[in-house]
């Protein structure tokens, strides 16, 4: 019998990691992953109903991006004039939107470890939860539905009007200090990609990174995120203050 791996976390000196005000998740490696291609083949259906052409995302970096992002990096790879796609961008998201509906029975989540009881402990502290994710909104909404986990969000940022990931979470944490009726309070970004680290970081949040996508514990860990962990599961078993509810004074 083989023995368990031994739990991964660093914790940056001083940050204390479940007492910020509201935090933002990523959705895809960071609460869940999918066994089905219904995303990924949205894509192709999108491109094709649209503008009657076949899309290729080979070169094309999934992990971290944006779903209009990798639509722009598809296109330029194959070396696609902006005035021949851009105009049709919306066309294209809409009909990705419908096809992800259509077969949504299809879906195969699986909830990654320790998400259900990270998200109830933060919640606990009184912190607010929302979303922060590459997937367009009906799309990423559908995904939280289906695993299970809508009613621990309360708000979303979504990529529908954001190329770019930094731009998303600008967005959402202005959502959750809008929400909090705080504008100078603390929002941490939860993802598994050194996107989401460095996206975070332009905006001054900070970040905790979970190696449970496409990026291992020591790739993350070259990004310097505030905290790094194998899973949510191994992170809520590190120690943590037992009583003080989330405040403005808690350094991030």
């Amino acid at each position: 019998m083989s023995t368990p791996a031994a739990p991964r976390v660093y914790i940056k000196d001083g940050f204390r990691w479940d007492r910020q005000r509201a935090y933002l998740f990523d959705i895809d490696g960071t609460l869940l992953r999918h066994r089905d291609r219904i995303h990924f083949d949205a894509f192709f259906h999108g491109v094709r109903s649209v503008l009657g052409r076949e899309l290729a995302l080979d070169g094309v970096i999934l992990a971290g991006n944006t779903d209009p992002g990798i639509l722009r990096d598809a296109f330029r790879l194959a070396q696609v004039e902006d005035a021949a796609w851009r105009p049709h961008r919306e066309g294209i998201l809409n009909a990705m939107c419908t096809h992800f509906v259509e077969r949504r029975a299809g879906l195969q989540p699986t909830v990654m470890p320790g998400v259900e009881a990270t998200l109830e402990h933060l919640q606990s502290r009184g912190a607010l939860l929302g979303l922060a994710t590459g997937n367009v909104e009906k799309i990423g909404w559908i995904k939280v539905e289906n695993a299970g986990l809508r009613s621990w969000f309360t708000f979303g940022g979504f990529c529908d009007r954001f190329e770019d990931r930094a731009d998303m979470i600008a967005h959402a944490a202005e959502l959750a200090r809008t929400g909090l009726k705080d504008p100078s309070a603390t929002v941490c970004v939860v993802g598994d990609t050194p996107f989401d680290i460095r996206a975070a970081r332009i905006h001054s949040l900070p970040t905790i990174a979970v190696a449970t996508g496409r990026y291992s514990f020591d790739q993350l860990m070259e990004h310097q995120p505030e905290v790094c962990a194998a899973t949510l599961e191994d992170l809520l078993c590190t120690p943590s203050s037992p009583s003080e509810p989330p405040g403005q004074d808690d350094a991030s």
